[in-house]
């Protein structure tokens, strides 16, 4: 069973979670929901499930915040999802999936509640992911952008589009996350 090292851009946790951690919430994306959706994806990095503790992070991009402080004390979690992209890379870490393959997929797929402003976050991410993650192995879907035709909007949208719809700073968090992202792929 592998044990990972907690990600340092994540809240700590002292013992593993389970799905009642957001379930409890009911509908309510508030700020408690997005703490325990952190807080339910370090659980899940720890536990050695990597690709787990990615859907816990698109779990928490689901709230609804205005408060600056709460976005303060947690900024929204494109560092720690870079990080643990970078991290599992190479396999040691568990089970991580194909991120840019996911996120293209949830970008192009999105429903439910803030449809439209989830869909660019995952934009965002699909970008991220490609940054971080080596081509060779992490592809994208390049059957379901020519069977649908599907269209990959440009960082500069994407991050405009965040300034617009997303949280007070998210597209400014945003950008320097991709700045950090170097060539390398390295956060």
């Amino acid at each position: 069973m592998i044990q990972n090292a907690a990600c340092p851009w994540l809240p700590h946790v002292e013992n593993p979670l389970g799905p009642e951690v957001t379930r409890r919430h009911g509908k309510d994306r508030g700020e408690a929901f997005y703490q325990d959706a952190l807080r339910y994806s370090q659980s899940m990095w720890i536990q050695g499930k990597p690709a787990q503790a990615l859907l816990q992070l698109n779990k928490a991009w689901m709230s609804d915040l205005t408060d600056d402080e709460v976005l303060e004390k947690f900024p929204p979690p494109y560092q720690a999802m870079c990080w643990m992209m970078h991290a599992a890379a190479g396999g040691s870490a568990g089970y991580l999936g194909n991120p840019v393959r996911h996120f293209q997929h949830l970008a192009s797929r999105m429903s439910g509640p803030r449809a439209e402003l989830r869909s660019w976050r995952a934009w965002l991410c699909f970008h991220l992911a490609g940054r971080v993650l080596p081509e060779v192995g992490f592809p994208r879907d390049w059957e379901q952008m020519a069977r649908e035709g599907l269209w990959i909007p440009s960082l500069a949208q994407v991050l405009g589009r965040l300034g617009r719809m997303g949280w007070p700073g998210e597209d400014k968090i945003a950008a320097r996350m991709l700045e950090q992202v170097g060539a390398d792929g390295r956060p």
